[in-house]
């Protein structure tokens, strides 16, 4: 049986996905019955079929393939040939016809700015984070409900009167995060994500209903330029969601309700904005996003669209850009074609060559299909990183009782087909707007089948310590992990909730878990202090059941992240090069004996070693 390890670089290097015209090299062991050996490589986008043949060395076949020079999806796989002529085909699931073939990226060495991958990012909800002053939602579009008192729940469902969804606020703004951005400091934040903040009619603000205008119970243009520049002076920065897929109903450019005086899509074939839409039979029939008729989808590639968003010189990307922001995050990003992604990141580099433009994909982005297309996020002209749902599933499955050999395998796969700048400025996540939060996630012990039972949920006060414990190793494998760790507010004060909108109440301002905020705090301060939690090369020690341990390393600089999600104790014995190692967040010291460092994790808990 012929035996190749694409992870091993004694198989093949180098690692994992390469940049074009780039040598790898590839050994495949096979035992003398072997006659050839010929790696098949098919490039997907090129439609392109190449054979080259290996040369016969010690142990099996050797040779070398030069990857393509334009960026290209390349699967490989071999053609063994035994002495007797008979040709065996061999890929990921063995020896078999119709094997499974290897992947291997090829992308363009573009620049990918280095500050958001290494630093500390914080996702926020604006309505929700906190506000200045009480809510006034008199004379704004939408039919919005204001709620007095900031600890309220929010509303569950649609309002009983208007129908609306999501038309409850509870006034958080602009002036509420400069008031906050201290706090932000203190917990090493260096990026501020936020959701929409563009005027909506609703609460998430993903009915975009003016690019142009901060939606008028989060300020002003000003208050976004003053936040920017309060947030630069400690270090911040501030990334923007763009909705460019669909608008609201309610929008300027549809202007369904005439809340607007301009005449929109909606009201008049001969509105500039009518070409944005695509019509059935002006003016109730159109395409709406998944069908939603309150968010019509919009045709990006309507030249006027893409003017108005991308390529005009007072463009929607280069005037928030020129406001103070320093980077895009683009909402569904599996439904923008990937030229309008291209224009994108063109103009940024333009206006800023270090602008950062994230994309929301909760796959492998690397090989994505969406709508019967391959698509090519990461192959160097569009997005330069991803969010990292892969990572959450993977956690979260570990950390309630699964196998820590199946996390590796996950994050593994990840790591061998992103290119290296896109695995390092990766969004890490443990929750979002769009899932549960994440103490409620590895803490609950089934959930309600009613959203009214899940609004009412709460865990146990068993629950939640066994849940704040998961949550604490859960931040240590996301601020040790490479990419961006990402908090989503209110998670590090102790937030729980299931779905939308349990998972976006009022940040609990008094009534924080001060210890969780610590640990995050002292978690970002490492990953500062520490080059290698930056920049550091990922290696795996150990995962095998409860047992998970990884190192950083970078210039000699060593960090070692080792948990133990199980019910019983376990003692770890790793290979260590100095006298003592130090648990870099509690300070203890360990002696090591004969280069043999042996630590005793209790159930439920890590340590981070340095």
């Amino acid at each position: 049986m012929p035996v190749f390890d694409s992870r091993n670089e004694k198989y093949k290097a180098p690692f994992g996905a390469v940049v074009c015209g780039t040598e790898v090299r590839f050994f495949v062991e096979a035992e003398k019955e072997f006659s050839a050996c010929t790696l098949l490589c098919f490039g997907e986008f090129a439609d392109s079929h190449t054979e080259t043949l290996l040369s016969p060395c010690e142990g099996g076949f050797v040779g070398v393939y030069a990857a393509p020079a334009e960026p290209e999806l390349v699967w490989y796989s071999f053609r063994l040939t035994r002495a007797g002529g008979e040709m065996v085909y061999f890929g990921r699931n063995g020896c078999c016809e119709g094997c499974t073939p290897w992947q291997l990226t090829v992308y363009e060495d573009t620049a990918t700015p280095a500050w958001f991958g290494e630093g500390v990012t914080y996702q926020i909800y604006p309505d929700r984070f906190c506000r200045s002053k009480l809510p006034r939602v008199d004379g704004l579009l939408g039919e919005r409900r204001a709620h007095l008192d900031w600890n309220a729940a929010p509303h569950i469902g649609a309002d009983p009167e208007t129908g609306r969804w999501n038309s409850d606020f509870f006034g958080g703004d602009l002036q509420g995060v400069i008031s906050k951005l201290d706090y932000l400091h203190r917990l090493g934040v260096d990026t501020i994500y936020f959701n929409p903040i563009f005027e909506a009619a609703s609460n998430h603000r993903y009915d975009t209903a003016d690019y142009c205008t901060i939606d008028p119970l989060l300020g002003t243009e000003e208050d976004f330029a003053h936040l920017c520049r309060e947030a630069k002076k400690r270090g911040i920065r501030v990334m923007l969601d763009g909705v460019f897929n669909h608008t609201g109903d309610d929008s300027r450019y549809f202007n369904r309700s005439g809340f607007y005086e301009t005449a929109g899509a909606y009201q008049s074939p001969d509105s500039p904005y009518y070409s944005w839409y695509n019509f059935f039979r002006w003016p109730d029939e159109y395409d709406g996003w998944w069908g939603i008729k309150t968010l019509p989808a919009v045709n990006e590639y309507d030249p006027r669209y893409r003017e108005f968003i991308i390529t005009g010189e007072d463009s929607v990307i280069r005037r928030w850009l020129r406001l103070g922001a320093s980077g895009w995050r683009l909402d569904v990003a599996d439904e923008l074609p990937d030229d309008f992604i291209v224009d994108i990141r063109r103009v940024m580099e333009e206006e800023n060559p270090e602008a950062f433009l994230l994309g929301e994909v909760w796959e492998d982005g690397s090989n994505k299909i969406a709508y019967s297309r391959r698509r090519r996020y990461l192959l160097g002209r569009e997005t330069h990183g991803l969010m990292n749902y892969p990572l959450r599933t993977a956690l979260l499955h570990y950390l309630r009782g699964g196998d820590a050999a199946h996390f590796r395998e996950a994050m593994e796969t990840v790591r061998e087909n992103y290119p290296r700048p896109a695995f390092y400025s990766g969004l890490n996540i443990l929750g979002t707007h769009d899932t549960p939060r994440i103490l409620t996630a590895l803490g609950e012990e089934g959930v309600p089948s009613e959203k009214a039972d899940r609004a009412a949920y709460r865990l146990s006060p068993e629950q939640r310590s066994r849940a704040r414990a998961r949550l604490k190793m859960a931040a240590m494998v996301l601020f040790a992990f490479p990419g961006s760790p990402t908090v989503y507010y209110g998670d590090e004060a102790g937030m729980e909730g299931f779905e939308d909108p349990m998972n976006r109440r009022t940040f609990p301002w008094g009534r924080e878990d001060t210890e969780l905020q610590g640990h995050f705090s002292a978690l970002a301060a490492l990953r500062h202090t520490r080059p290698s939690l930056q920049r550091g090369d990922l290696r795996y020690i150990g995962a095998d059941g409860a047992i998970l341990v990884f190192e950083r390393i970078l210039d000699g600089e060593r960090t070692v992240v080792a948990l133990n999600a199980g019910n019983a104790e376990w003692e770890i014995e790793l290979p260590w090069d100095t006298a003592t190692a130090t648990e870099l967040l509690s300070g203890q010291r360990f002696w090591v004996r004969s280069g043999r460092l042996k630590i005793t994790l209790p159930p439920e808990s890590g340590v981070l070693l340095g």
